[in-house]
């Protein structure tokens, strides 16, 4: 059998987590629904599953805009999606972004914090000493760039300070050539990063014991016995929903199906 085992909104969590926004981190340690809660304060009235499009509207909010998405690319996101869509004015867009940053201030902190660190990092020198990144003491920046709880880092060569264009903005050297870096670009990298990192030690946990033979975003699918089906079913959402333990206070969750093909489940 073949179960394919998604780690529910884990960009999202780790996100709340390292801003240490913590009353969304509780909304998600208590398996409520973080999107109905952030489209409920957007209609100002209770938004539950059963109000798909504007749940949708919600979802779209919560999943993009902590990396400082702005009004027009939500109004054209929400427009453009499927199977949902929804069309919104530009007040309305411009009012959801601002109410977004209002209510999620730690996680606007966090861009400012980044932007900081961009600065620190394009003029390190003899005197500069390491810091850490954010909440919970699992990333620091250095030297080298920022240290991830893997051992691994994030760098942007050659960073620095453009004021030469119509807008002064930081740049670094990609292999594409130079791409242009802020706080929030800086916090949807790390925040990937450490999502990638939890879900590998989980696959690596399941791999202990089942096949892991694919991983597709944020999921992991496992070939196992068909006789061991519920047995596995199991184990792997246990370890699936299991923090790590450089991160023992981030809520993880999972959700599991099991099929004979991929394309099943």
């Amino acid at each position: 059998m073949v179960i394919n085992c998604d780690s529910s909104q884990i960009e999202a969590r780790v996100l709340a987590w390292l801003a240490g926004q913590d009353d969304v981190v509780r909304q998600f340690a208590d398996g409520e629904d973080v999107y109905s809660i952030f489209a409920s304060k957007v209609y100002n009235r209770e938004i539950t599953k059963k109000n798909p499009e504007e749940r949708f509207v919600g979802k779209t909010c919560v999943l993009g805009l902590g990396y400082g998405t702005g009004w027009r690319k939500l109004q054209h996101t929400l427009a453009t999606s499927q199977p949902i869509s929804v069309s919104l004015p530009d007040e309305e867009c411009q009012a959801i972004v601002n109410l977004y940053r209002e209510v999620n201030d730690n996680i606007i902190s966090l861009w400012k914090e980044c932007d900081d660190a961009l600065g620190e990092l394009a003029n390190w020198d003899a005197l500069s000493e390491p810091f850490y990144l954010g909440h919970h003491q699992v990333l620091q920046v250095t030297e080298e760039g920022i240290s991830l709880p893997n051992g691994l880092f994030i760098r942007y060569p050659k960073l620095r300070y453009d004021t030469e264009g119509e807008k002064s903005q930081y740049k670094y050297k990609s292999r594409k050539g130079e791409i242009s870096i802020w706080g929030g670009a800086v916090v949807e990298n790390v925040v990937q990063a450490l999502a990638r990192i939890v879900v590998g030690e989980q696959m690596i946990a399941i791999n202990e014991r089942y096949r892991v033979v694919l991983t597709v975003h944020d999921a992991a699918v496992v070939v196992v016995p068909e006789a061991e089906r519920e047995e596995a079913m199991q184990f792997i959402t246990e370890k699936m929903s299991t923090a790590p333990d450089w991160a023992p206070t981030l809520p993880v969750a999972c959700e599991a199906k099991w099929g004979h093909s991929y394309g099943e489940c």
